[in-house]
């Protein structure tokens, strides 16, 4: 067996990417971590953490991925702003083409993270992270006492927005059509609370505000007729696309697109795991994602040494 550029290759540079990067950095292992963007994905563009061990006054997504960063660099995991076109797990070395060139490595670890569905309406970039989120978990205590709108009819919206009660004073739900997807169970719970209200057969056009949120702009879509709803927050759950063009058809994933791995974090190819948002999971969170990558690491290390003998 010919030798490879490195032992291990991180496709992604958020929290599971970057724990990953640590833990093998740490066990000496040759790695290199490719991120497309800037380390941190989606914490970057998080105002404040409450949620994450260890902070008991919070922390900035953005210093939270300093901090991230540094320690992993700190231990020499070397870190490349590129971008993964396509792959080639066929063999025992596994290569990765970037823009430019391709590298090789022995075992991969695929952290490259997912994306919230948008809606593509005017106002949607510039509120983000200024009153527009995806993530009631994380945001939802900001939203105490307040007026806040969510954007989706199923599962992850309807039980996001009975989160959301325990917080604001009134949730708009608003919904394209007249009746939920989400199950039975969670409607039941929703149709009962007297802080939510159902704005049917209604889409968002658009958000405007001065430095933060302030209204939602809402069309019916059977009569046309156009309101503005004044919220102090929107909630966007109309679903989440895994980052995972670039791996074509090399690996198994669910209908969705999510990458399928057991307990070891183990993809269907030998050698190559996943961490965090990408893989099909049950919760996505930065703790999650990073236990995941530590026993992403740990498999990926001990296949390494499998493979070198």
């Amino acid at each position: 067996m010919s030798n490879a550029d490195y032992d291990l290759i991180i496709i992604g540079g958020g929290p599971a990417g970057l724990t990953a990067g640590l833990y093998a950095a740490r066990a000496r292992l040759k790695v290199i971590l490719i991120e497309k963007v800037v380390p941190g994905g989606q914490i970057v563009v998080t105002d404040w953490i409450e949620n994450y061990p260890g902070f008991p006054d919070g922390i900035s997504g953005a210093e939270l991925t300093q901090r991230m960063t540094e320690q992993a660099q700190r231990f020499g995991l070397e870190i490349e702003g590129d971008e993964v076109v396509s792959v080639d797990f066929s063999g025992s070395i596994k290569k990765l083409t970037l823009s430019d060139r391709t590298i090789s490595s022995y075992a991969v670890i695929i952290a490259s993270g997912a994306s919230p569905k948008r809606i593509g309406v005017p106002g949607e970039d510039a509120y983000y992270g200024r009153g527009l989120s995806t993530c009631a978990t994380c945001d939802g205590p900001f939203y105490k006492d307040k007026i806040v709108a969510a954007i989706g009819g199923g599962n992850t919206a309807i039980q996001e927005s009975l989160f959301l009660t325990k917080f604001a004073k009134k949730v708009y739900i608003i919904h394209r059509r007249d009746k939920l997807r989400a199950e039975s169970i969670l409607q039941e719970r929703a149709f009962a609370s007297d802080k939510i209200e159902f704005v049917w057969d209604s889409v968002v056009t658009g958000f405007t505000g001065a430095k933060t949120l302030e209204k939602a702009v809402v069309r019916n879509v059977r009569t046309g007729e156009t309101q503005e709803l004044p919220v102090n927050g929107c909630f966007i759950w109309i679903g989440i696309a895994p980052n995972a063009d670039f791996l074509g058809e090399s690996i198994r994933r669910d209908p969705f697109g999510f990458i399928i791995a057991d307990e070891r974090m183990q993809t269907s190819v030998p050698g190559v795991f996943v961490a965090g948002d990408v893989r099909n999971t049950p919760l996505r969170q930065i703790a999650t994602a990073i236990g995941d990558a530590a026993i992403a690491a740990a498999s990926a290390e001990h296949h390494i040494q499998h493979l070198k003998g």
